[in-house]
């Protein structure tokens, strides 16, 4: 197990993925609110995670994706703080390493390479979003950030988007792997059967070139409100018909995504361990509903001893 104490990036990747890697994700506040109030959301969420026995903190950085799905977007689209300047000006209080997405079609090479000479990788990692859509019109594509990041800074651990419900995903896993990418971090997992097979084909498909597979972190996030059902089937993620109607039906949907969220661990664990491939969790934590925070919480502190870390928790 990796020294708590010692959780740089590459040893939280490398070394701690054997036993379970654990990230804490959130989305930074809107790009509306004022520094003070920006500065009381984070002392919350500092506080929160202070009990947590997290490897990481993943930031992400939001996109407009409506070119994604014609439907109407169940949650309407707020632009918020960009997470490289949340976490330069606002989490200095955060000690352990910080997972920054970048859709990197929303930037241009230079402000990328700017960035990427400026990240501190003891305790900096990124992933990489590519577009949306293939129609979608972009500044860097994904192709062409993963070779600014091998030509500006190789040191930076890049991971990469796994979305288990596309067919052939771990073809795109084997190409970001001989890209760059140290790890990958899924989509919302719902179905764990979806993303049992694609870690399966991935893992065969390492062995078969001889290559060592990289982490997978499988991504829960609990949903709290038939709404967020929706918002979640409008960004692709498979929720099986009969989980569908457990959750609309249910006197408490969110105890009931949270007991499916554990589910799903406990499934995740047993299946990777058994394979021997290396894995982790991403608690994701995007809702501004108290309840919702509280439950994300709860979920990582379980997860948490899930994975046999012995640090008391919330």
């Amino acid at each position: 197990m990796v020294d708590r104490d010692d959780r740089t990036a590459d040893r939280m990747l490398v070394a701690g993925a054997e036993g379970g890697v654990l990230v804490f994700g959130i989305t930074p506040p809107r790009l509306s609110t004022t520094p003070e109030r920006i500065r009381e959301i984070t002392a919350a969420t500092l506080a929160r995670l202070d009990f947590l026995d997290v490897d990481a903190l993943a930031l992400y950085d939001i996109a407009d994706e409506s070119d994604r799905n014609p439907a109407e977007r169940p949650f309407p689209y707020l632009p918020t703080i960009d997470p490289a300047v949340y976490h330069a000006e606002y989490l200095g209080g955060w000690n352990r390493p910080a997972v920054i997405y970048r859709c990197v079609g929303k930037y241009t090479e230079a402000e990328l390479r700017t960035w990427l000479q400026m990240a501190d990788t003891d305790r900096v990692l990124s992933v990489f979003v590519g577009a949306s859509s293939k129609g979608k019109a972009v500044r860097t594509g994904l192709s062409e950030a993963q070779a600014l990041r091998l030509d500006a800074r190789p040191d930076l651990l890049l991971g990469g988007v796994a979305i288990a419900e596309r067919p052939e995903e771990h073809q795109r896993l084997l190409a970001k792997h001989q890209a760059g990418c140290a790890y990958f971090i899924s989509q919302v997992v719902y179905n764990p059967d979806a993303a049992k097979s694609m870690v399966s084909d991935y893992y065969y498909a390492c062995r078969e070139r001889q290559l060592e597979p990289k982490p997978v972190l499988f991504t829960l996030s609990v949903c709290g409100s038939v709404k967020t059902l929706a918002f979640l089937k409008w960004l692709g993620v498979d929720v099986p018909r009969w989980l569908e109607n457990s959750l609309r039906h249910a006197d408490d949907t969110l105890a009931e995504s949270y007991q499916h969220c554990l589910a799903n661990a406990r499934d995740l664990i047993a299946f990777c361990r058994k394979l021997g491939m290396p894995f982790g969790f991403l608690v994701e934590s995007v809702s501004i509903r108290r309840v919702e925070i509280e439950a994300s919480v709860a979920l990582a502190a379980e997860l948490g001893r899930l994975l046999g870390r012995g640090r008391p928790s919330a």
